[in-house]
């Protein structure tokens, strides 16, 4: 079948004939309609990430998947050939951007009814992501404030979104032009990154998601409460990770050393710094598809790409510039 591989670290994205995938017994086998496209995908084509997800090249990359369901395993219990469905594959069993693909069944969910395949592809990682930040680990409650920074991108326009679902006060960090499209989206303030200092502005927040890592996460830091937790997902990784991740002891010591900076900062000012990964949950999306059937939430998709337009799909990564998530269709 056709699939879409990086071969080598750092070399580029190629089209090439791979396997047809192997179907387990708790597994789901997709026919692809649509892929989401994510930063993730183009740090693992750089090697960013081939310590902490040490894929065996080559590699079919894709981390987000809408389609029909072809195939079950013996044991599948939950899903009926004929369904729609979406997800994100397990990290270790990544591959969307090629026409099939087998999934776990406990990574999977029925696709919103209310929106297309790809529309429903840009969701997994990005609203997985938001979910895990602002429900699992941050407990957002009525009336807490949160700063959701890059809130034009995949991530921000979701967690915007639920942010408010929950009763938060939100606060955002975007360029001039998108400032009336997140508030639209439901930010009560917004700030323009290019003309202000959000750490001049903003105080005694409960809540920060921090997807730009470096200065940006150190001054997050100084806009929170005493109490308050900053969750980065763009790094740098903490211990909590590494054993998450079961990684050797080498690798919890270079992790730990990694954040050390950050965690020190953040115990100075009373704060807490959390790094997240979001993992793959059938259970977590199916709570989503309900906030989307119900009109709580909306996938934004900024632009679609053919299937046969994949490498230019992924090129495409490094410019950003797009409104909520590209996405490849085969529809």
């Amino acid at each position: 079948m056709r699939g879409f591989v990086v071969s080598r670290y750092k070399g580029p994205l190629q089209e090439a004939d791979v396997p047809e995938p192997v179907v387990g017994e708790r597994d789901v086998l997709i026919q692809v309609q649509a892929a989401g496209l994510n930063m993730l995908d183009e740090k693992i084509r750089a090697g960013e990430f081939k310590q902490i997800l040490p894929y065996k090249l080559p590699q079919i990359l894709g981390n987000d998947v809408a389609g029909t369901v072809i195939g079950l395993g013996a044991k599948v219990q939950g899903f009926r050939l004929g369904d729609e469905v979406f997800g994100r594959p397990d990290k270790d069993r990544i591959g969307t951007f090629a026409e099939r693909i087998a999934v776990a069944e406990a990574d999977l969910a029925l696709k919103p009814a209310s929106v297309s395949f790809e529309e429903a592809a840009s969701l997994p990682l990005v609203a997985l992501t938001a979910w895990q930040a602002l429900v699992e680990r941050g407990n957002l409650q009525p009336g807490q404030r949160v700063l959701i920074h890059a809130g034009a991108g995949g991530v921000g326009t979701i967690a915007i979104q639920l942010a408010k679902h929950l009763g938060a006060t939100v606060a955002t960090t975007v360029s001039a032009g998108n400032v009336d499209f997140v508030r639209e989206l439901g930010a009560d303030l917004v700030v323009d990154y290019r003309s202000q200092d959000f750490g001049q502005l903003l105080d005694g927040y409960d809540l920060v998601l921090d997807s730009l890592g470096g200065k940006n996460l150190e001054k997050s830091l100084r806009v929170l409460r005493p109490g308050g937790t900053a969750i980065g997902i763009a790094g740098p990784p903490d211990a909590a990770f590494a054993r998450e991740l079961g990684a050797n002891p080498l690798l919890r010591l270079v992790m730990t050393a990694l954040s050390s900076r950050i965690r020190r900062l953040a115990r100075r000012l009373g704060v807490t710094y959390e790094f997240l990964f979001m993992r793959a949950s059938g259970d977590q999306l199916r709570q989503i598809t309900a906030l989307i059937d119900g009109g709580a939430l909306r996938p934004i998709v900024g632009r679609v790409f053919d299937f046969d337009q994949t490498v230019q799909a992924v090129q495409s990564l490094a410019n950003g510039g797009i409104r909520g998530k590209a996405v490849i269709s085969r529809t």
